[in-house]
């Protein structure tokens, strides 16, 4: 049966398994709704980024289908993966020139997405010359120039400090409240699943499949001031215990007082 039309994403039974044998994702099913948020939470190894590839079509799945109601996504990995030769102009308009975007239309959609992620002015520096979060902020500006309706990203903030983290949360979120596009977020921060997301997926050790989810019901946009509230930690805690609770009940997740 087709996927109702509200649905962005849908994985049904999917398996990847790799040629040594090592089952990376089973049973692995999924809905995302256009316009959601859906972070995705699990053990180290549990096939969060895997998932992420077969969505891309990156990786090809063993069993199982993966549906995606449009070609337009964006991919936001670990780590920026900026060309050090080429300045944040050069590199946030790679993708639209690879894509065959004309001149024009690709440098107006640069010099719009670098105002929306705050690197105005910044245009013909190097990588080297940035900071973490900057460097992360040109990666995010050079998926949106291709106006993604699916938004993939794979621990993008995983490597920043906590400040800065929180600062690229708050940005992320306003980018989501201001945009049109479906998000799918890998992390491993229960406070940041909780504070970026519509609904929070929780995924089991490997090989790996949903165990449980946590819809977050606070309105966007949202505030810095959230993350202390008595509601967040109580959600933020609900995710935690289903992640003890697939991980064999290991406390090793760490949730707001």
């Amino acid at each position: 049966m087709p996927a109702p039309p509200d649905v962005m994403l849908e994985l049904s039974g999917v398996e990847r398994t790799f040629s040594d044998g090592t089952a990376a994702v089973r049973d692995l099913d999924l809905r995302v709704r256009r316009g959601e948020f859906v972070s995705v939470v699990g053990p180290s190894g549990c096939g969060k980024s895997t998932m992420l590839r077969l969505v891309s079509g990156l990786e090809p799945t063993t069993a199982g289908t993966v549906d995606v109601a449009s070609c337009r996504l964006g991919y936001v990995f670990q780590d920026p993966t900026l060309l050090p030769w080429r300045t944040v102009t050069r590199n946030v308009e790679l993708l639209a020139e690879l894509e065959g975007i004309p001149r024009g239309e690709r440098r107006r959609r640069v010099e719009r997405v670098l105002d929306l992620v705050g690197l105005t002015g910044f245009e013909q520096a190097r990588p080297a010359a940035l900071s973490g979060g900057m460097r992360m902020r040109a990666s995010l500006a050079r998926s949106l120039v291709l106006e993604p309706e699916l938004f993939l990203l794979d621990e993008p903030f995983g490597a920043l400090d906590e400040l800065t983290r929180e600062r690229m949360n708050d940005e992320l979120v306003a980018l989501f409240t201001g945009g049109a596009f479906t998000a799918l977020f890998v992390t491993h921060s229960v406070s940041e699943a909780v504070f970026l997301s519509s609904r929070v997926v929780v995924m089991s050790p490997r090989p790996g499949h949903v165990v449980g989810e946590v819809s977050v019901p606070f309105p966007y946009p949202r505030k810095p001031r959230l993350r202390f509230t008595p509601e967040f930690g109580r959600l933020a805690g609900r995710v935690s215990d289903l992640l003890r609770d697939a991980d064999g009940g290991r406390d090793e997740w760490v949730v707001p007082a």
